[in-house]
């Protein structure tokens, strides 16, 4: 048995807007907000180069890990618009049918 997708009648699909330019543009705003990020740790490397105290260590280590975390928040947030922008996306296409369920007729439960 073979399913295929119906259009509802009467649905139409919208023109697309500024949904397909986020989703075109996440790619290169994750890659430079990426290396924006990283590039902190690589300057506070380059401040501190030839300095082997343990207070240099331990400033760099702090450094690290709040660029990890900028890291992380940076994702989320660009994973966050993707899924927004993609529920956009799909909202503006065409209606389908779905399966039907058949209710039972009945005024009182069983």
């Amino acid at each position: 048995m073979e399913k295929r997708w119906r259009r509802l009648p009467g649905s139409r699909t919208e023109p697309a807007g500024l949904e397909r330019k986020v989703l075109a543009r996440l790619p290169m705003i994750t890659l430079v907000g990426t290396a924006a990020c990283v590039s902190i740790s690589l300057l506070a490397r380059l401040f501190w180069w030839g300095d082997t105290s343990v207070e240099t260590g331990r400033a760099l280590q702090m450094v690290d890990i709040w660029v990890l975390a900028a890291v992380i928040l940076h994702w989320t947030v660009v994973f966050t618009v993707a899924i927004g922008a993609f529920i956009v996306f799909v909202m503006k296409g065409p209606a389908y049918v779905a399966d039907r369920y058949e209710l039972p007729d009945e005024d009182a439960p069983r």
